[in-house]
Parts: structure tokens; sequence; C-alpha cells
């Protein structure tokens, strides 16, 4: 953005000690969005004083952070709200120069090697058994449990690229995967598990989603791609003593699975330095509440 009279004077006041004048500046440069953010990164190339650069910095995050918002509204707001598009723009809040294409180009390698591999004659578990060949053996995803202290296996151009993830990220992938190649794989809410079920028909969100109208042919854990029947899903229930309820067995929208990634990422930034991470990703989880 070409430098006007307006920016030169609002730059001068950013080593303005009063938090107060600098909120006003902070507040006013925000107003110019995005575009402001090379003259924000050519003043921090040129400033010596450290805390400056800090100020500059939190701006150019606060200037990004107020785009992903409206991203993210905007895909919220969609007619088809897309998995993978969704978890580019969670993974954006860490990245945000992200370009889709860096993700989208590796997730159709790995679909179209499948689809060459698919064909209408076999069954759901043959199918199955074909993705999981292609997604853990010739890709080489591997997945691990959640661990917060992992921050990285919660954005998907990480993921993609370590070929590591956690049963959500590894779940997304699996997920978006099914739906590139018509299959109707969805992500359903048993309690302390990120678990995915093969249906035996479509789901139409756009209509109210009710559990009893659709029946399970088994169930996927994403991390390695392991199948469990109905019976190993209640013995599971069983075992942690909760009584299985129909909205464990009810298929996630996407937006829902997005919040959730969200959420669980916000966990990650549990110091005193990043509370105000959790509480930007917390807000963003919220937006896709609304």
């Amino acid at each position: 953005m070409h430098e006007n009279k307006e920016i030169n004077a609002l730059f001068h006041l950013l080593d303005d000690p009063d938090q107060e004048v600098f909120d006003t500046v902070a507040n006013k440069i925000l107003l110019y969005g995005k575009d402001i953010i090379p003259n924000l990164e050519n003043l921090w190339e040129n400033t010596v004083d450290e805390s400056i650069q800090e100020r500059i910095e939190l701006l150019i995050h606060r200037v990004h952070y107020q785009d992903l918002q409206a991203a993210l509204r905007l895909w919220s707001r969609s007619d088809v709200q897309d998995l993978l598009q969704g978890a580019i723009l969670a993974a954006r809040y860490q990245f945000p120069d992200l370009m889709a294409s860096q993700v989208m180009t590796e997730i159709e390698r790995i679909k179209r090697n499948i689809w060459l591999e698919l064909n209408n004659y076999l069954t759901p578990l043959e199918q199955i058994n074909v993705l999981n060949s292609m997604i853990y053996n010739y890709f080489g995803l591997k997945g691990e449990e959640v661990s917060y202290q992992r921050k990285n296996q919660f954005f998907i151009n990480q993921v993609i690229e370590s070929k590591k993830g956690n049963p959500v990220t590894n779940g997304i992938i699996y997920q978006s995967l099914c739906a590139m190649l018509d299959l109707p794989v969805y992500a359903v809410n048993i309690p302390r598990q990120f678990i995915l079920a093969y249906f035996d028909t479509f789901i139409d969100f756009s209509e109210p989603v009710e559990p009893e109208d659709q029946r399970i042919l088994f169930f996927i854990d994403p991390i390695q791609g392991q199948i469990y029947t109905q019976q190993d899903v209640d013995t599971y229930l069983k075992r942690v003593s909760v009584p299985p309820v129909p909205s464990y067995f009810k298929p996630q929208s996407s937006k829902r699975i997005i919040q959730f990634l969200l959420e669980e990422l916000s966990k990650c930034f549990r110091d005193d330095k990043d509370a105000y991470k959790q509480d930007e990703l917390m807000n963003l989880a919220s937006i896709l509440g609304e």
C-alpha cells in the first residue's frame, strides 16, 4: 500500500508509551486491512527498538486475525462447507500466508491413486481397505493420540508435510478423501474419541440430522484406519461407564468438526504469554456456532 500522511503519522505514534494512544493508533491501522501488512513489515525491518518491533508484530497478527475471522464467517455461511477448506482456514491462524493449493495438490494426488483402485463391485469394507492401504501404506500417514504439546499435529499443512497427525486432523483428511470419492463416511460424536463411521446413505446437512434416520455399517479409527463394529463401540462405552445414547452416533457437520478442531487447538496455548491465543481460537470456534 502506498504510504500517505495519515499512515506515516500513525506509524510515528507506535512508540508512544501511553497504552491508550497505542490502542487508538492500532485500531486505526486495523481499518486498512491486510493491504497495510507490507508497510508494517517494512517498518519492522527498519526499526531497531525491540519493544516497537513487538508492537508491530502484534499489529500484523491482529490484521491477519481480523482477516481470518471474516474468512471463517464467509465459509460458515456458504451453502456447502468444504471440510478441507475449513481445516486450511484453521491452519491460517498460525500460518496466515498458507495457500490452499499447498494442501490440495497432495490430497488430490492421494485421491487419484485411491480412485484408480476403486470400482463399483467392491463392498463398503473392501472400499475402506483400499483407502487404508493408500492413506497409511502408500502415502505413509501416521497417527498419534491427541497431545496438546504437539500443536503442529492440529495444522493440516504440517500434517501433510510431516505425514503425522492426530485423530482429528487424520480424520479430516480421511473424511475429505471419502467425500471426493463419493463414500458416505462422516465423523460421529463418540465421547473422548474422534471416530469416523461408514453410513448406509449420504447425509444432507442442510436438513436437521436425526441419528435414527441412518444406519452405521461400521466405524473407522483415523489414527491408523482400524475398523470397529457396533459391538466394539458398545464395549468401549461400557468400559468408560458411558451409557449409549443416539446422539453419539449422529454424523457431525463440517462446521462442527472445524469448531472442535479450533477448540482442541486452543488447549495447546496454556502459558500466560499465550493466553490471548487461546482466547482468539475460542472466539474463532464461537463464530462457527453463530
